[in-house]
């Protein structure tokens, strides 16, 4: 008996081929219907043997694309049959409450790279060939439902035989929204500055010129998915020193590109599970351990023990390193601080210092969006900047939200977060809300989702410091909204058991830079019983000024001599220690007065700040270029095979590390290596976090920890502490899907508005 069903699916399933795989399966079965994308996500009215029906359904759940996932899947099976003659595929309908998640921006697939690179198929070398299973989705996305008109593509129009591709369901191009060909679509074109192209005759190929200047040493700007890269060659100290000069990049890492997994395992150890992730089609930056015989020029990645290495990911990089040998730096097209160029025109202007080159496209990207970057740790991938491939991607929650959310994110590494049903759509990176430019990227990117997503926010999440920017955006909105303000350690563990999928009470562990805390302090070794309604602090870091406030994070010396301070009295002076001996030292008299005045010296309680001053106590980093060097630095030397730990005194909830400053001191006045004193102060952390995991277990019967905040992305601190807490049956989460630093802070935030909305509490 021949029965008609309508079916809705709610996901990701628009962009990603999804109506053709629909096609392809009801004709397989001998179906007939219509299917169409509408402002909630797919709709399929089907009609034919019921048995095959249920067989369609369920192929639609199992073998669904690539790219796509399955949110929902909702039938009425008690329609009137239409008797329909054939299956089609509809134009897509506008009509009711508009939202569907979007794809990410995706490398190219295995199909399009061997059209790109055979001289028989019409798009051979054409840098902007895509499909439906690949290529840009997000940054060219201007509203939904998902058609071309809605994108940055409505400038080209298709020809004869795009059309004709666009136009076949059984095509692979079927209303794949960013095809194009060289006959009708986006061009290539190099300038020496923006605004001025260089004399190449049309045809002429762009690319083996830029593989020349590269070669020769200069730095080219080069426009990409999401913004501009500005590239050079990797293995030239010359180039990458000059790049390093002209961005004001003193010491942070660059990114690199390589054409394939061998030339990355020329400088780098490679574990299965990062190739996995090096090979995936979000392919995001990938933090590996250098290899010692590595020639790579040493400004690419000083101080540092990883490279970020990520292999092509657009057409445009697969020929621009096709049989290039050695990698490329590939780092964000900026300034440093300020967000990724991705407008020509901006590009110009801002890029012109820096880039002798310009290639440049006529594709316009509508929303700027960075490389992500990501790491292996205990064969699980952890999200260190969630970007390109990754946003606008929804994080899955176990919980349901109640209304819609805005959460605005921290001050340093923002991403903001918008939330409903069980999605939460935490951005792309948006970067430190330091400058206007920042600033206006964050406005835009929050205006963008609202009206990609269709969502009108009833709720405000944001954080307690009263100067942030974010904090000062919520505050500003004079819209009807419920506002919530959500303590930033405690938005941490809050973003880690989100990430996780767990409810419930935990040990919350928050150790970073700094977070405003309720009693008006910076807080930042923290120690609570947290869900996601509250957070009790059951102990913290002893607190410590901060002479010169934020004057005291760039210049980490000032923290050492504090502690030195708090640990030995004024004699400290006379200390024989080459840190005693240091020029900056000088100013220690003011430094003084400062702290006994109380003057522009907040207290802090931050592990982050315990480890910059460390750092710098062993003369390892006494002034910072970036924000975490000194702590970067201090974890690269350490060795953990270093005897005894140092060890922390615990007095109530305080505690006190004047003994490991102690401990230290004596060490290092009997020349005791500063590697192994690094060491025994990273073991001290860690049985630290132990200890009082084991004493709140003991008086609250809670077995969960989780682990947030900044301090979590030193991969030796945090190895040595899972396996501590893991060795006395502990159970052990730390972040995966979003960022464990300030990035992830936002999540956290939407969950702790979204748990108090569910009581009442609001």
């Amino acid at each position: 008996m021949v029965t008609r069903s309508e079916i809705l699916i709610r996901g990701m399933v628009q962009g990603v081929g999804f109506r053709p795989f629909v096609y392809s399966q009801a004709s397989r079965r001998a179906l007939r219907g219509r299917v169409r994308n509408n402002t909630t996500g797919v709709l399929i009215d089907v009609e034919g043997m019921h048995e095959e029906i249920e067989g369609f359904i369920d192929d639609l759940k199992t073998n669904a694309p690539p790219l796509s996932y399955i949110e929902s899947v909702e039938c009425n099976h008690d329609l009137t049959p239409a008797d329909y003659s054939d299956f089609i595929i509809l134009e897509s309908a506008h009509e009711g409450e508009q939202f569907v998640p979007i794809s990410p921006d995706v490398g190219t697939c295995d199909d399009c790279l061997r059209e790109l690179f055979d001289p028989h198929d019409r798009r051979y070398q054409y840098p902007f060939i895509n499909c439906t299973n690949c290529g840009p989705r997000f940054t060219i996305i201007k509203d939904i439902p998902y058609d071309r008109a809605g994108t940055t593509m409505a400038d080209f129009e298709m020809c004869g035989d795009c059309r004709n591709e666009y136009e076949d369901p059984l095509n692979r191009r079927f209303h794949a929204e960013p095809t194009a060909c060289a006959v009708c679509g986006p061009q290539l074109s190099l300038s020496e500055l923006a605004s001025a192209p260089l004399a190449i005759a049309a045809g002429d190929d762009v690319i083996p010129r830029v593989r020349e200047m590269i070669r020769d040493g200069k730095v080219v700007a080069i426009k990409g998915i999401g913004g501009f890269h500005l590239a050079c060659d990797a293995l030239n100290q010359r180039a990458v020193e000059r790049l390093r000069n002209r961005k004001y990049r003193e010491d942070k890492a660059f990114a690199m590109m390589a054409s394939s997994i061998e030339i990355i395992k020329e400088h780098c150890a490679i574990s299965p599970r990062e190739e996995q992730l090096l090979l995936a089609e979000r392919r995001p930056i990938v933090l590996l351990q250098k290899k010692s015989d590595s020639q790579i020029a040493t400004g690419v990645a000083p101080g540092g023990t990883h490279f970020g290495f990520m292999l092509p990911y657009s057409p445009l990089h697969h020929l621009l390193l096709k049989n290039l040998d050695h990698p490329l730096v590939m780092t964000s097209g900026n300034i440093s601080d300020e967000p990724i160029c991705y407008d020509d025109e901006e590009a110009g202007a801002r890029l012109r210092g820096i880039a002798d080159y310009f290639l440049l496209h006529d594709r316009r990207i509508h929303m700027r969006t960075d490389d992500s970057v990501v790491r292996v740790f205990q064969n699980r991938e952890m999200v260190v900047r969630r970007s390109r491939g990754y946003a606008p991607a929804p994080v899955r929650t176990e919980f349901r939200f109640a209304k819609q959310i805005l959460a605005c994110g921290a001050e340093l590494k923002n991403t903001f977060c918008m939330a409903r049903d069980n999605n939460a759509f935490v951005s792309h990176h948006i970067g430190d809300l330091e400058n206007l430019e920042t600033l206006r990227s964050y406005r835009d990117g929050i205006e963008h989702f609202k009206r990609l997503f269709h969502l009108r926010p009833e709720v405000v999440a944001y954080d307690l410091h009263p100067e942030y920017v974010s904090t000062k955006y919520a505050l500003s909105l004079d819209e009807p909204l419920t506002k919530v303000a959500v303590q930033h350690h405690h938005a941490h563990i809050a973003s880690c058991m989100a990430d996780n999928q767990i409810d419930g009470e935990v040990i919350g562990v928050a150790m970073d830079g700094l977070g405003f805390g309720t009693d008006g302090r910076m807080w930042g070794g923290e120690f609570f019983v947290a869900d996601f309604v509250e957070a009790e602090r059951i102990a913290h870091l002893a607190y410590a000024p901060m002479p010169g406030g934020a004057k005291a994070i760039r210049e980490p010396w000032r923290m050492a001599a504090v502690y030195l301070q708090q640990s030995f009295g004024d004699e400290f002076v006379d200390l024989n220690l080459p840190f005693v001996k240091n020029s900056e030292l000088r100013s220690w008299p003011t430094i003084r007065s400062m702290v006994a005045t109380k003057t522009n010296s907040p207290l802090t309680s931050s592990m982050g700040r315990l480890f910059d001053a460390v750092s710098s106590l062993l003369g390892v980093r006494s002034v910072v270029n970036y924000e975490g060097q000194a702590a970067i630095e201090l974890e690269a030397i350490a060795d953990l095979d270093c005897g005894h730990a140092y060890e922390f005194q615990v007095k109530n909830d305080t505690i006190d590390a004047a003994g490991v400053i102690r401990s230290a001191v004596a060490d290092l006045l009997n020349n005791v290596a500063p590697a192994v004193v690094s060491g025994r102060f990273h073991r001290a952390v860690a049985n630290l976090i132990v200890a009082i995991a084991g004493q709140v277990r003991a008086e609250r019967r809670l077995n969960r920890v989780a682990l947030s905040g900044g301090v979590f992305q030193n991969m030796l601190l945090l190895s040595e502490v899972c396996r501590l807490l893991r060795e006395r049956d502990f159970e052990v989460y730390t972040h995966s899907r979003v960022p464990t630093n300030d990035g992830g802070i936002s999540l956290g935030q939407a969950a702790v508005a979204n748990a108090r909305i569910q009581l009442g509490r609001i």
